[in-house]
């Protein structure tokens, strides 16, 4: 492990139950492709990369003891006691994070499962070296519909993040998206996790998207790294992507 990544934590949001996969009583990230749960390829990976299993914190909710009977007690573990959105869980899970660890990658359970440490660990060194507040990993989308989108100013700097709420037909030319995955400063996410807004307002759920936005009002460093390999980014939310996820990892 890298000097640099010694005090480094991760966050892998798994509280989620997956209705729309019809199963009602497995967690999400349990499904499996290939014979294997979803999330034990985002896992695998990351102890490939070098990271220890006492940097990693599950932030876990539906079913929890099946998620922890899985993998064990070397991972960190935190609990969403309530489902109030990504930055909701991403809270718990920071404050799970060992108190010297200054800098921390989020990453989705169920969308991650393709991941390649290099392009990861791009992210976490681009993050490191400028010192950001905020980093995050974007893709390029061929039929980004449904997503919402990254738009940038003529020096490439991130300028504006769009949810597919608010999309408009002269925003739909922007093939960018944010994959979900970010890096973040603790002590800022901390911080300024109280400013932000629920994206929900009759539930109260409050979504990592929103920290972008409270990036740029801020004037805070933001960067971004844009995957090379786009299909490394693959969400898992219908019987149907679970069918080609699974067949991906079969070929």
């Amino acid at each position: 492990m890298s000097n640099e990544l010694k005090n480094f934590g991760v966050v892998i949001l798994a509280a989620g139950q997956g209705k729309r996969l019809n199963c009602a009583d497995l967690p999400k990230v349990l499904y499996k492709i290939n014979e294997r749960p979803i999330i034990s390829y985002i896992l695998e990976e990351l102890i490939r990369g070098g990271l220890a299993k006492s940097q990693i914190c599950l932030v876990v909710g539906f079913r929890a003891e099946m998620v922890k009977a899985e993998f064990g007690p070397d991972y960190i573990y935190a609990r969403q006691t309530e489902c109030l959105g990504t930055a909701h869980a991403a809270l718990a899970g920071a404050k799970a994070l060992p108190a010297d660890f200054n800098n921390f990658l989020v990453l989705n359970g169920d969308d991650s499962a393709f991941y390649k440490f290099n392009s990861l660990n791009e992210l976490i060194e681009m993050h490191l070296e400028n010192n950001n507040d905020l980093s995050l990993l974007t893709c390029e989308q061929d039929d980004p519909q449904g997503l919402g989108r990254i738009v940038r100013g003529q020096d490439g700097r991130i300028i504006k993040i769009v949810e597919k709420e608010n999309m408009t037909p002269e925003l739909e030319q922007f093939k960018e998206i944010n994959t979900g995955t970010l890096c973040f400063k603790k002590d800022w996410f901390l911080d300024h996790y109280p400013n932000l807004k629920p994206f929900n307002q009759v539930k109260g759920e409050y979504g990592l998207p929103s920290f972008i936005e409270e990036a740029l009002m801020t004037g805070s460093r933001l960067g971004a790294v844009k995957l090379e390999n786009s299909s490394e980014w693959f969400g898992i939310n219908t019987p149907e992507q679970l069918a080609e996820a699974d067949r991906r990892k079969r070929s």
